[in-house]
């Protein structure tokens, strides 16, 4: 049951003449403060209307309003606040969590729409590096946030694959790799070459001039190149997919810059078809003055691509591939320019998802205040810091819980899981300075701290296993529990505000206020204490694990049961 709406109803006979319904309830707000109400409506937005003082507005409505079926309503200066009955709210509450299980939030307003979704995409021939962890994590919860709002997420590694750095890899492994050295260890061996020929041509530019031959060779089909080119991207790709298994993440495609490729023509030609392309200085370009944009750059004077080129043929694949309902391309804040200018072509040519191409855009991750780069060297490897993170919660799990059955799993679960909640429950524009340590630890507003707390649940409910737990009808009087019970009604408007913003961390804020209460609750009340209510305890013990498990769920984080 939507409560807010119960407010907003319980008001609309009172103000049918000056406010629609949907006005009434856009206008209800949440106290912090809870000793003021559940819900407040603020008089004084009716001040100008009925031109009286606001306190006098509030003490007229409470007048003419059923306040039966409430706890109590009072007039606090220009607020009417709402206090619900939380006996009725409680059974309520719980009665949906318990029946409804995982599917609790779950609603279909995306109808079932296709919606791809442009995220990870690291370099071939690169290691997956921390710089990588963002636009991942990003976009896997945003997927399984689409899913709980009733869309079909389609999850694209669109893998860079292709370009002039090939042609400076291939330069690079020709002048100083070795097949053998390549084959034991290929992604630390490629990025050293590719390392090195960024240290060698700034003594060396004719290197530059190689590289660019090598590519163009790749381009008309060399078979050398050609070679060279798919042993990179197989080896890679082997890689990656060890990396991803480890953070749990799928993809539903790894179509790449390469799979592009026979497309861009066809591009060029739609342009050119819709009078769209125009020459400028020998290039060729989209004039986008009318969005106050800069020029679109389609093709360089020698006829090369660029990058919106094969981004614009991408669109139009993924158009008629999925027709899709929303087109997300999860990529970092430094491109925001770029995807204005990609969705104005789109635009311009007609491809009738342009209007819902979204560009979610999110903040740098640094380590120790310093930007990750692969050219000047200066990575750190997530395979490393997934490993190091595993190892961490072993060490951890092994003071607190030597005795724990599966503890590599677990460790697992809680070292991984810690990575993924450090990144998401920071919105996703801020920039975060990486800290392993930090993300770790088992209090405070971590991953581990959210995962104990559905141990916890887990444990408490083993321990009364003998307990029928009653899915309607579990009234709860102990004042203690009403913000857990509040937290658990919130659940389902959270999901939607997290797509509403494709905001992963409006989920992991949630499941840290959910855990935050519950703890509470946990330590000032004897949920096992044999009483009338006990059955009720219990009823609300699983709705917070079922609850905070789903939470962590659509994070890309699991819930392990012991801890």
């Amino acid at each position: 049951m939507d409560y807010k709406q119960f407010v907003a109803d319980t008001l609309a006979p009172a103000l049918t003449d000056v406010l629609s319904a949907e006005d009434i309830y856009q206008k209800i707000e949440r106290p912090k403060d809870t000793s003021k109400g559940d819900y407040a409506f603020p008089a004084f937005t009716l001040a100008k209307t009925f031109k009286r003082a606001p306190q006098q507005i509030a003490a007229d409505l409470v007048e003419k309003i059923d306040t039966s079926k409430f706890d109590k309503v009072e007039v606090a200066g220009p607020y009417l606040n709402f206090f619900l009955d939380k006996t009725a709210f409680s059974a309520q509450i719980l009665s949906e969590v318990l029946t409804q299980g995982a599917d609790y939030g779950q609603n279909q307003s995306g109808n079932n729409g296709n919606v791809p979704i442009d995220m990870s995409s690291p370099n071939i021939a690169k290691p997956i590096s921390m710089g990588h962890l963002r636009s991942t994590v990003i976009g896997n919860s945003i997927a399984e946030i689409l899913k709980k709002n009733g869309y079909n997420p389609i999850k694209d590694n669109h893998l860079g694959d292709w370009g002039t750095q090939f042609g400076k890899l291939i330069t690079a492994y020709l002048k100083w790799g070795n097949e053998e050295d390549v084959k034991k260890d290929p992604i630390t061996n490629l990025v050293k070459y590719y390392v090195k020929f960024h240290k060698e041509d700034v003594e060396h530019p004719e290197l530059d001039d190689e590289a660019r031959e090598w590519f163009k060779k790749l381009e008309n089909g060399d078979e050398q190149a050609h070679q060279l080119w798919s042993w990179f991207r197989d080896e890679s790709l082997k890689a990656f997919k060890a990396i991803y298994d480890k953070l749990g993440v799928q993809f539903d495609t790894y179509n790449g810059e390469a799979f592009y490729n026979d497309k861009m023509q066809g591009v060029v030609d739609a342009l050119k078809d819709k009078g769209l392309l125009k020459e400028s200085q020998g290039a060729q370009v989209v004039n986008l003055d009318k969005y106050d944009l800069n020029p679109a750059l389609i093709l360089k004077s020698d006829g090369a691509s660029l990058y919106i080129t094969r981004d614009i043929a991408t669109a139009v694949y993924r158009e008629n591939t999925y027709h899709p309902a929303m087109n997300l391309y999860v990529v970092g804040s430094e491109q925001i320019y770029y995807f204005k200018q990609l969705k104005a072509v789109l635009t311009e040519m007609g491809l009738p998802s342009a209007k819902n191409l979204h560009h979610i855009p999110f903040g740098l991750i640094t380590v120790n205040g310093k930007k990750l780069s692969t050219r000047s060297g200066r990575i750190i490897l997530l395979d490393e810091v997934l490993d190091d993170a595993i190892a961490m919660a072993q060490k951890q799990i092994a003071e607190k819980n030597p005795d724990l059955p599966n503890k590599d799993k677990v460790a697992k679960q809680v070292g991984v899981g810690a990575i993924i909640f450090g990144d998401l429950k920071n919105e996703r524009m801020n920039s975060i300075d990486f800290n392993l340590a930090e993300q770790l630890k088992f209090e405070g507003e971590t991953g581990p701290y959210v995962q104990y707390a559905h141990a916890r649940a887990e444990s408490i409910l083993r321990k009364a296993s003998d307990v029928t737990i009653p899915t309607e009808g579990a009234q709860i009087s102990d004042p203690e529990a009403w913000e857990t019970v509040k937290a658990l009604a919130d659940f389902p408007d959270t999901v939607v505000e997290a797509l509403k913003e494709f905001e992963p961390s409006d989920i992991a804020k949630y499941a840290i206020r959910l855990a935050k209460a519950f703890n509470k609750y946990y330590a000032h009340s004897k949920i096992l204490a044999d009483d009338a209510e006990k059955p009720a305890r219990l009823a609300l013990v699983k709705s917070v694990s079922t609850l905070l498990k789903e939470s962590l769920r659509l994070l890309g984080v699991e819930a392990p049961d012991e801890m």
